[in-house]
């Protein structure tokens, strides 16, 4: 089928560069501390206008927004740096969508919509992300067990490609088929683009390289890729009316074993319920994990403490289950429930039944509570979740500096179909400890999601863990899982080969294919999914 791109709206000839050192320097590095970043400038452009100037008049561009990339995507390697930090309007639309610019942190996004009794759901863990950087990497987080991930979200995209010109896509408008294909025209030609071949993985959690369906959307393709193949500069987002009653528990078992049988009771229940409708069914958005290890650090951190929450002893996993209950729900009303749960008189509520399964499965008593309105008890368990990522990052950044420069954070993100968690925890375990390693895992279990993390006591530590990473690889994909689930691709050499182990060389000769035929001249992110 035919798309035809249009010339950039208020197009200027020229936008103001920033060449200060010290400005510049304050870009030159993401949230993965991704090594050797440089540019030679960096631009804010305000207006699609000025973005197509500045992508059309430049020999490499780099697309950021929040940095808060994960794999080095966001960190810029020679050429310029293109900040979406000014593209930050917002407007509510009548039926409830949101129409909103690259560069509006989800942050803010959250608090327009609430002044609109709207929300957005699928936000991943760090609300600091911008729209445009969520998109790019169809990022997802904790809720996507309930929401999904950003992808079906999106109504429709302004991309700037490398010529200038600009597409406007809207979901449902260009779909065609691998047969087919699309035809896009614009003032500087023509060009062919055939959706990929490969088969992506069934889960939940996707984002390896560019989006592949039949029939496909054409809006999907540039969903997950990362500002390799144009520029996004707005987007229109499905929302949903003013959430629900949010509550969270933090549940400690004493096995593994414990925490997936519960675990699996949880989402069975949630899916039932959202497949009923039953008013009072247990709805659950999101489970997460954290490993012994984990708990080790948050202890030697004293994480615990400064939280003020209580971790037993013979704890082996936390687990934090984020609830949703009816709008309105109050704090006294459900204590009252949890108080009379297991009595014979008690009421039939959402919060009663999940007392009922903590119950059964041994762990009432191991159960913190934060309840809805209570934003003192909830950034306390939020702070005890935080600890084990941040103390892992906190001992990668010690032993580079003490031990080897050469030191860097290693770790995995893969997800599993959860009938397959289990064998796959096992595989990190052995994976690591056939190795040496010492590692820590937490993540989003719900979804058969974690992060396996190297504690690195040596460089050498760092070889085993990658090459840990790349068996892990492996294995998730046996399991029908995918080993690039949330964070994307970005720069990282091991991800890069994870892509490529995943659809072999065909398929990233498809990839750089298309990503030919919308950049010929390589300007948008360069080295970014493939060198």
């Amino acid at each position: 089928m035919t798309v035809r791109a249009r010339e950039a709206r208020d197009r200027r000839p020229a936008i103001a560069i920033i060449t200060d050192p010290e400005v510049v320097s304050r870009h030159l590095e993401d949230a993965a501390h991704f090594p050797g970043g440089h540019a030679q400038a960096v631009a804010r452009p305000s207006t699609e206008g000025e973005v197509a100037a500045l992508v059309s008049g430049s020999p490499l561009v780099l697309p950021i927004g929040a940095q808060s990339s994960l794999t080095g995507g966001a960190t810029p390697h020679g050429g310029f740096i293109l900040s979406t930090e000014r593209l930050n309007h917002i407007g509510i639309l009548d039926d409830g969508r949101v129409h909103v610019g690259a560069g509006v942190p989800l942050s803010i996004l959250q608090e327009a919509l609430a002044r609109a009794h709207r929300w957005y759901p699928p936000v991943p863990t760090f609300a600091g992300a911008f729209v445009g950087g969520v998109i790019a990497t169809n990022a997802a987080g904790a809720a996507t067990f309930k929401y999904g991930p950003t992808r079906p979200w999106v109504q429709s995209l302004t991309v700037v490609l490398a010529c200038g010109c600009v597409l406007d896509l809207v979901r449902g408008a260009a779909i065609t088929t691998r047969a087919h294909g699309w035809s896009i025209t614009c003032a500087h030609g023509d060009r062919q683009i055939t959706p990929p071949s490969y088969q992506m993985p069934h889960v939940a959690k996707c984002s390896a390289g560019y989006f592949a369906a039949d029939p496909m959307d054409l809006i999907d393709l540039f969903i997950g890729s990362e500002g390799t193949l144009g520029v996004i500069t707005e987007a229109t987002l499905r929302t949903l009316p003013e959430p629900p009653a949010f509550a969270m528990a933090m549940v400690t078992t004493t096995s593994e074993e414990a925490a997936l049988a519960l675990t699996r009771e949880l989402r069975a229940d949630a899916q039932s319920t959202w497949a009923t409708k039953e008013p009072n069914g247990l709805d659950i958005s999101a489970i997460e994990h954290m490993d012994r290890r984990c708990i080790e650090i948050i202890r030697e951190d004293e994480a615990d403490r400064r939280s003020e929450v209580l971790l037993p002893a013979d704890a082996e996993v936390v687990l934090f289950v984020h609830l949703e209950l009816p709008a309105g729900s109050s704090a006294e009303s459900l204590y009252d429930e949890v108080s009379a749960a297991l009595g014979p008189m008690a009421p039939d509520t959402p919060m009663t039944r999940f007392c009922r399964v903590l119950d059964r499965h041994g762990v009432l008593d191991r159960t913190e509570l934060a309840m809805p309105g209570d934003k003192g008890r909830l950034d306390q368990l939020l702070a005890l979740r935080e600890a084990a990522p941040t103390g892992v990052n906190r001992r990668v950044g010690i032993a580079k500096r003490d031990i080897d420069a050469r030191i860097e954070k290693t770790a995995a993100d893969m997800i599993v179909p959860f009938e397959s968690l289990e064998e796959m925890m096992k595989i990190y375990r052995d994976g690591y400890r056939s190795r040496g390693l010492d590692f820590a895992i937490w993540g989003h279990i719900s979804d058969g999601n974690l992060h396996p993390n190297v504690l690195p006591r040596a460089f050498a530590d760092v070889a085993d863990g990658k090459d840990a990473i790349l068996e892990f690889g492996r294995e998730a994909a046996r399991l029908g899982g995918c080993p690039l689930a949330e964070h994307g691709v970005g720069r990282n050499p091991i991800k890069q080969r994870l892509l490529e182990e995943m659809y072999g060389p065909a398929g990233i000769a498809e990839m750089r294919e298309i990503r030919k035929a919308f950049d010929p001249g390589g300007v948008l992110a360069p080295g970014v999914l493939f060198t």
